[in-house]
């Protein structure tokens, strides 16, 4: 812990002691005109604002100002008080994996970087296919909470259907590329260019491929072009070197502008952009961003982020763009993880099933006490949203599996969390014609993709009362064995007896067949972050 907290000041002592980096070359970056060149010539923002030498483009990476957005964690509610839960459904997974990359760096990851949900979502689980008419499957499940004694632990899963690769839609791909000075290390350009070609080996002449780029002005480097054509995208993607600043704002109209042209009816249409996320745009100009990505998901132009790289990495902003743009947000640590994103799981990046998809939770008040949702802090709705088809939500792709995990109080127990007060809105609620063996129902919304009035179906959980538990699958196990090792890591007052020895011990006993070996490593990351605490 003490070679954590040493490393975590020197990273602020070095911050503070750099210079402005890519941002001191801001107002000469904007006042740029846009260059597009099609002839797939090497292109960098080194040339264009005079550099030189790597001296000087090392003035323009600022090191060590990662940003991440603050997270307060989910309280424990009365149900009395709080009969409903509602929030938006979130398959980003982003978080596990730059979590991983500075737990291997021997770096303590800030609380802002834990986001238990997105650890939760990394990892594939055994759900049911959907067989009805809604494209994604839900079920429900109680277990005993093993951090917590006299508390219980509800899942609620979610299984998108499964793409067939020879029936996915002719899709027009934008590739939007940082090429700025900031993406000049292994990490980051020189694995961008290594995960494209993965991709590019798995699309057919179904598909469209366009390559733009942004440093200190934007360009397009290939224009559409047919993924049979692998030889001539590849060597345009070969061809890319980093340099100069970055002006992210210019690109992401670019990448829009392209894929608008060559827009597919009924197709799959995506930029998807690749960068360390540290754009140098004003706060205002951030803002229009956010609205142009909003405005175009809405013509079902969609928008998925991979990050990339460390030491000014901006998480926050990334996932900010991708939640706006109807995509999803993944972090790219390691040429496994580019494999894992884009070609094991690239159905469920490029075909959306379901856009706009909300659940919520109604709670009997006989039956529990108080809950607490583990994870989803920035992806709460108001209960009234729920019906309101305005509000945007979260996407889920094919194959996709989503899990949320609510720890709850049940009636009658002495936890400190159960709350003794009452309330006349719910007091219709508490009769004796509600069936004592529902715990709770779950109500989900969501829009087909090419539609905008949302769709609505429910389940219930039964448990008979006074009954135990039954016990819990090795993917229930393991998925508490993630969310316990996610409030450890941002050491949550919710952990409760929770311990990286249980942690270890308990991931280690359900890892089940875990063929890609992603729940091994798992393991291996526990071990590393249990040996910081001794």
């Amino acid at each position: 812990m003490r070679f954590f907290k040493l490393t975590m000041i020197l990273f602020g002592a070095i911050a503070l002691s750099m210079h402005a980096g890519c941002g001191a070359n801001m107002h000469r970056d904007m006042s740029m005109a846009p260059a597009e060149n099609a002839s797939g010539s090497r292109i960098h923002g080194r040339d264009a604002i005079g550099l030189s030498s790597r001296e000087e483009m090392d003035q323009l990476e600022p090191s060590n100002t990662e940003a991440y957005d603050h997270i307060d964690e989910n309280d424990f509610l009365g149900v009395l008080q709080n009969p409903q839960s509602t929030f938006a459904i979130d398959v980003d997974t982003a978080s596990y994996s730059n979590v991983r990359r500075m737990l291997n760096d021997g770096i303590a990851p800030p609380a802002g970087a834990v986001r238990i949900e997105e650890m939760i979502n990394y990892f594939s689980y055994d759900y049911p296919q959907p067989t009805g008419p809604h494209p994604f499957s839900v079920v429900t499940d109680l277990a005993t909470c093993p951090w917590a004694p006299g508390h219980q632990l509800v899942r609620i899963a979610l299984k998108g259907k499964e793409s067939i690769p020879s029936e996915r839609p002719p899709s027009n791909l934008v590739f939007l590329l940082d090429v700025s000075g900031s993406m000049d290390s292994p990490r980051k350009l020189p694995l961008v260019k290594s995960a494209l070609r993965l991709l590019i080996d798995n699309l057919d002449n179904r598909d469209s491929v366009s390559l733009a780029v942004y440093a200190s002005a934007s360009g397009l480097v290939l224009p559409p072009t047919t993924a049979d054509q692998k030889s001539k995208i590849l060597s345009a993607i070969d061809k890319l070197s980093a340099g100069g600043s970055t002006n992210g704002g210019q690109g992401i109209h670019l990448a829009y502008k392209t894929a608008e042209k060559n827009f597919i009816q009924g197709g799959i249409n995506r930029v998807i952009l690749c960068t360390d996320g540290d754009f140098n745009v004003g706060i205002s100009n951030q803002s229009d961003l956010v609205d142009l990505i909003t405005e175009k998901a809405k013509s079902n132009i969609y928008l998925s982020v991979l990050g990339f790289g460390t030491g000014n990495y901006k998480d926050s902003t990334m996932e900010l763009l991708a939640d706006k743009g109807n995509g999803n947000y993944a972090y790219i640590d390691n040429l496994l993880e580019a494999r894992k994103s884009l070609v094991k799981q690239m159905g469920a990046m490029l075909v959306t099933i379901a856009k706009d998809v909300k659940i919520q939770i109604d709670f009997n008040p006989n039956r529990i006490s108080a809950y607490r949702l583990i994870g989803y802090e920035n992806r709460m709705l108001k209960s009234e949203d729920f019906e309101d088809d305005t509000k945007d939500a979260g996407e889920i792709g094919a194959g996709h599996t989503v899990t949320a995990l609510y720890e709850i109080v049940p009636t009658g127990s002495n936890s400190q969390f159960t709350s003794n007060q009452t309330s006349d809105f719910v007091e219709t609620k508490i009769k004796d014609n509600i069936n004592p063996n529902v715990l709770l129902n779950v109500s989900l919304r969501y829009k087909r993709p090419e539609e905008t009035e949302s769709i609505e179906f429910g389940t219930s959980l039964y448990h008979e009362k006074n009954s135990r538990p039954q016990t819990a699958s090795s993917d229930f196990q393991f998925a508490a064995s993630v969310a316990a090792f996610g409030m450890l890591l941002r050491s949550s007052k919710f952990a409760g007896d929770a311990t990286y020895d249980w942690v270890l011990q308990n991931a280690s006993n359900h890892r089940g067949e875990d063929q890609a070996g992603f729940r091994a490593e798992f393991i291996e990351l526990v071990k590393r972050a249990r040996m910081t605490q001794k």
